[in-house]
């Protein structure tokens, strides 16, 4: 258990930097996306949301006590306040650095009902990990998670921005091994894919 970072362990609050120690690491396409987001509301308050999953995008798909940081500074926004919003969310990443590949596994009724446990069990079996524990080589992190709203297809696991199912232990397995195949990641392509959305794909 040493060996696996897991989530409710000591001291998963991000860490404030002081201010004479904040570095600043959006890019300057991170920058022209977040003027455009920007853009789009009343005011720099109402833009903490959209900067958390740009700053996600940024930061290697890890919200950082550095990450908090810079979104407060280039919204104005106290520390505090951005990092109230970024801990009451999950789908932050701000407990630990997930894997390349988060693994969220609907436990709600219908995935429930049609297999979502023996799915679980088998992704415990095959990755060694727990609920909210990442793989020594940082490949794979495993979550449960509430209702993913793809009931039709239960049981269904969530991987970056995609859906999959209805799986089988032999269907999970295959997939598996497809994600161990895949160095891009996909929790930094579902933040990335989520900001696209936001931005209208670039329309202002």
């Amino acid at each position: 258990m040493s060996e696996l970072i897991q989530i409710g362990s000591p001291n998963q609050r991000p860490h404030q930097p002081r201010p004479e120690d904040l570095k600043l690491h959006f890019s300057e396409e991170g920058l022209k996306d977040l003027a455009a987001l920007m853009s789009h509301y009343p005011t720099k308050k109402a833009c903490i949301l959209p900067g958390l999953w740009l700053a996600q995008r940024e930061y290697g798909g890890f919200i950082t006590g550095d990450a908090i940081a810079e979104v407060a500074h280039r919204l104005d926004r106290s520390y505090a306040e951005v990092e109230g919003v970024a801990t009451f969310y999950s789908l932050y990443n701000v407990g630990h650095k997930p894997g390349l590949h988060k693994i969220e596994v609907c436990t709600c009724l219908c995935c429930h009902l049609n297999g979502a446990w023996d799915l679980r069990n088998r992704l415990v079996e095959k990755l060694g990990i727990h609920h909210g524990e990442t793989t020594p080589d940082g490949m794979f992190t495993l979550e449960e998670v509430e209702c993913l709203n793809a009931c039709d297809r239960a049981p269904c696991i969530q991987v970056g921005s995609q859906y999959y199912g209805p799986l089988t232990e032999a269907s999970l397995d295959e997939l598996i091994e497809t994600l161990r195949n895949t160095k891009e990641s996909t929790v930094v392509q579902y933040a990335a894919d989520v900001v696209k959305v936001q931005l209208r794909n670039g329309e202002i």
